[in-house]
């Protein structure tokens, strides 16, 4: 009896619990459901009649919760729900909607043209997902809402980061602080991708001596599917659990394994889904693998030769690269390298030193670089502007001895920006009304823009005063929460929200704040900008927002600067800088703003294309003639520094620059601005 009790006890402790992860669902009444599918498709970030209807749930909780519609229907009380069901219009407006939704998806059944899988390390579709970090990923997002518009067949993949890309809070005297704050994927557009036996899928990657496993998720992005690797699987070990947890996270090892991922396994992914591409678009160096994976998968299952492999890979690659600078391109120490790709020459049918080749320029190189790996696997290259055609060339010419430059194949296809997410709602209605109902799909049709000529310019006036009274009041309440937040001196704090003026000049710079884009340049002579902005006949001021990368002390401490000037008394509420640069601050800068200014070191802005976003709602831009400006401007049209480089000296070029940027501000942007007609309209201002 003894020994069986004991045997007993042993199996009864042997057991582990076993823990599962469950999706939680809003309850909703089922007369409600739409909503539901509504909140799951993006084609709610750029469609205004869904987000007004989200809006009109309950305007509070949209807000707060940061426009993200599954955390608002989760927040509703259900008593409100039920208070919807009895609103007839509610309900008519939700199934009409539905029914377009519907409608624009079942449009898109039957696509035409190659399938094109596009890969890229982030994609910037909306604040509520956050794996995305700057121009490179909103340039990425905007290419999948486009595609999805204009009927491609295309789909995507890349990487489901746990905390994504930091939040950025100010110190006391205006230090960043990086803040990560982990997504739940309960509560963002994600859902698990299912193979048809209802499993979650999942893709194997080899590492040295183990594997990593990773979990597939689906976004839908209209009619677009965005496929995400998620790495933190309780299979893998917790060095590995951690690939996807921070955009650009952890040192050059960590970039090296979550490229792996993006290329490796995203190929994999692809394969498991049933997908099988004609076009594959390597956006930036990040996703160059691809082309490792798909010659092995080649070899192993079709038998080609190495060479009739990449001959076949080439054939189907394009490669965008967006870096101006040789030193921004991925590249690995050969050792580390080595230590994770060791095993891959092998199935290629090279040896190591051949393999190295395909991301080297020369034997004698210590790195493999990732461009240089795009470049030998892709038929064609492109620059993202005209002039980051030209960059390029310069940047990838090692990989082409013995040929000049300007021979080679590497061209530009400018970034552009999707309408229909950055236009503010209030010029759609304008466009619509001037242009015709089918405006949206029909922008290529140049005779239709001709008819902003129509548009009387009170109508234009009118409409520029209410979006930027509508972007200070914003501005007001976010910086104030932020003030409170900081528990700083609400004195001062109040001083500066009474100072800011809503009928103003306003000037917005915003992005990324790398050395390289100037934001110093501004505050090159304080005492003349002090004049400037404290004309009491014509005022003016400067709205900032932009974050540092974490690891760059120089940014960061330029942000600190212009957060010290802010707080000097002859400054106050004349010079703002708004913390933590999201999606919805810029829509209601560039809607708002009257100048979007912008200041880079010519030619290290490859597109830049926040500008282009401010023009499509009238707001006039004044730049540096590099990346897109160097197509875009024109005479009356806005504003631009000299291309020509007067001094080799950047310290000089910087003055230079500043005083002619203090000289157009007082000769040309103030008057036009101030200069009104009888009807109290700017003529010449609105006439740009």
């Amino acid at each position: 009896m003894e020994s069986e009790r004991v045997r007993f006890i042993e199996k009864s402790v042997v057991g582990e619990p076993v823990w599962k992860r469950i999706i939680v669902d809003s309850n909703l009444p089922e007369s409600l459901n739409p909503l539901k599918d509504l909140s799951k498709n993006l084609w709610w970030v750029w469609n205004t009649e869904v987000r007004e209807l989200f809006k009109y749930i309950d305007a509070e909780i949209w807000e707060e919760c940061s426009h993200n519609p599954i955390v608002l229907l989760e927040q509703v009380s259900y008593k409100r729900f039920q208070e919807l069901e009895k609103d007839k219009k509610f309900v008519e407006k939700m199934n009409n909607v539905a029914s377009k939704m519907q409608q624009y998806l079942e449009d898109r059944k039957k696509l035409k043209g190659p399938e094109v899988a596009y890969f890229s390390m982030e994609y910037g579709l909306h604040d509520s997902l956050k794996i995305f970090s700057g121009g490179l990923g909103i340039l990425a997002g905007d290419y999948l809402k486009e595609a999805s518009d204009s009927k491609v067949n295309l789909v995507a993949i890349g990487l489901l980061y746990r905390f994504g890309y930091f939040k950025q809070s100010l110190g006391v005297n205006g230090e960043q602080i990086a803040n990560y704050d982990a997504q739940q994927f309960a509560k963002i557009p994600v859902q698990p991708a299912m193979d048809k036996n209802g499993e979650w899928i999942t893709v194997e990657v080899q590492y040295p001596g183990r594997v990593l496993v990773a979990r597939v998720w689906q976004v839908h992005v209209g009619s677009v599917k965005l496929y995400l690797l998620d790495a933190d699987h309780p299979e893998n070990q917790d060095q590995d659990r951690s690939v996807t947890h921070h955009l650009y996270g952890g040192d050059n090892e960590n970039r090296l394994k979550q490229e792996m991922l993006l290329g490796l396994g995203g190929i994999k992914a692809l394969k498991k889904l049933g997908y099988k591409s004609d076009v594959y678009h390597c956006n930036e160096g990040h996703a160059a693998f691809i082309g490792i994976e798909r010659l092995s998968d080649l070899m192993s299952n079709k038998g080609l030769t190495f060479a009739e492999a990449k001959e076949v890979v080439r054939a189907s690659t394009v490669f965008t690269t967006h870096t101006p600078v040789p030193a921004g391109h991925d590249s690995f120490h050969v050792d580390v390298f080595r230590h994770y790709m060791g095993k891959f020459p092998e199935k290629i049918g090279l040896n190591w030193d051949e393999f190295m080749m395909l991301g080297k320029a020369n034997v004698n190189e210590d790195h493999f670089n990732m461009s240089y790996l795009a470049s030998n696997m892709s038929q064609g290259i492109n620059g993202v502007s005209m002039l980051h055609g030209d960059v390029s060339k310069m940047v990838l010419k090692h990989l082409y001895p013995g040929f000049l430059e300007e021979e080679l194949e590497i061209g530009y296809v400018t970034n552009g920006v999707h309408y229909s997410t950055w236009a503010a709602p209030e010029w759609k209605e304008i466009h619509k009304k001037y242009f015709g109902e089918d405006f949206p799909t029909n922008q290529l049709d140049f005779k239709v823009w001709e008819k902003i000529y129509d548009v009387p310019d009170k109508e234009i006036w009118n409409l520029r005063e209410n979006l930027r009274e509508k972007s200070i009041n914003y501005i007001k309440r976010r910086f104030s929460n932020n003030w409170i937040k900081l528990h700083q001196n609400p004195t001062l704090a109040s001083e500066i929200v009474s100072k800011i003026n809503p009928k103003a000049l306003t000037i917005g710079f915003a992005r990324r704040f790398a050395t390289y884009k100037r934001g110093y340049l501004l505050f090159r002579n304080l005492e003349r900008l002090a004049k400037i902005v404290n004309n009491p006949e014509r005022p003016v001021q400067f709205i900032f927002a932009g974050k540092a990368h974490p690891a760059d002390k120089a940014g960061q401490d330029l942000i600190k600067n212009i957060v010290e000037i802010s707080k000097r008394p002859e400054f106050r509420g004349k010079i703002l800088f708004i913390q933590n640069y999201d999606m919805n601050l810029a829509k209601t800068m560039l809607k708002g703003v009257d100048v979007w200014l912008n200041t880079p070191t010519r030619p290290l802005e490859a597109s830049g294309t926040s500008g282009e976003k401010g023009v499509m709602n009238g707001t006039l831009h004044f730049s540096v003639l590099d990346g897109w400006w160097v197509e875009g401007y024109k005479k009356d049209a806005g504003w631009a520094l000299p291309a020509e480089r007067t001094f080799d000296y950047q310290e000089f070029q910087d003055e230079l620059d500043a005083e002619t940027i203090y000289n157009i501000l007082e000769e040309e942007v103030v008057p036009a601005f101030y200069e009104r007609n009888k009807q109290n309209i700017p003529e010449k201002w609105v006439g740009f």
